[in-house]
């Protein structure tokens, strides 16, 4: 058997009719359909495996999951001495692909790399955006979180500030998640208002923890609305207690926005 090839793939998807990226049984998700893809196209099992993992209905502007394919003869087979290769991933069309995805997934590149690559743990930086909105727009309504009033964005910062010079986020992480250290190393989280009026926040780090951005927005919009002081955040941090920090904002706001590698 022809020895397989590791390719990764960059995506970006609309998260509203999906239960998150991970495949999980009695649920559609953006891994099952694009697995499903692949296996029609290449005519063999595919699996693929995520730079991570997104919750129901957030979104994402690039994401990357890795593959390996063992290279298929084109139909008919080779004929001896014709020296015809077999054909990989790599000779796959995007338009091929993306004519079997639905309309919300999207491939932009597929990349022969490394057969040691892999699009979890080799990456160096991860981005995220959310996104509020203040004026009822039936075009945002999946896309960004609405709110009524107006938070405070110069205290909000404040907070992000504070919240930047910590490296222990166990208060803004699910319960029970399987990972060996809540430590993660945040090197942007800013507000900034748009020209329309709405608000995004930026956030980047190393890595993430599942639901840790939903968390410390729902914990800056505290700091916004004057429940709680931007110092407030330190002894909210220290304490390593969920129930310390705010609600969990709506997914439909959150996008990851960029994964970075030290080799693409």
């Amino acid at each position: 058997m022809a020895e397989q090839q590791r390719y990764f793939i960059e995506l970006a998807y609309d998260g509203t009719n999906y239960h998150g990226w991970q495949t999980q049984p009695n649920a559609v998700t953006v891994q099952e359909m694009l697995n499903k893809a692949l296996s029609t196209l290449l005519r063999q099992p595919i699996e693929t495996l995520g730079c991570g993992r997104t919750d129901t209905g957030v979104h994402a502007k690039q994401f990357y999951a890795h593959v390996d394919v063992a290279p298929q003869p084109p139909k008919g087979g080779v004929e001896e001495g014709s020296g015809s290769p077999f054909k990989g991933l790599g000779d796959v069309s995007l338009a091929g692909l993306n004519a079997l995805l639905p309309y919300d997934i999207a491939v932009s590149r597929i990349i022969p790399v490394d057969a040691e690559a892999h699009a979890r743990f080799d990456a160096t930086l991860r981005s995220y955006e959310y996104h509020v909105h203040f004026q009822k727009d039936p075009f945002k309504t999946k896309y960004s979180w609405l709110l009524r009033d107006r938070p405070d964005i110069e205290l909000m910062n404040a907070g992000a500030r504070i919240m930047m010079e910590y490296i222990d986020f166990s208060c803004f992480s699910k319960s029970n998640t399987q990972v060996f250290t809540n430590n993660c190393k945040i090197s942007r989280a800013e507000w900034v208002e748009n020209s329309d009026g709405s608000l995004t926040f930026h956030i980047s780090a190393d890595r993430f923890l599942r639901n840790m951005v939903r968390a410390i927005v729902g914990t800056m919009m505290m700091i916004g609305k004057k429940e709680i002081t931007p110092e407030a955040i330190r002894q909210i941090i220290e304490s390593k207690n969920r129930s310390k920090a705010g609600t969990s904002v709506p997914a439909c706001g959150l996008y990851l926005t960029e994964v970075v590698y030290p080799y693409l």
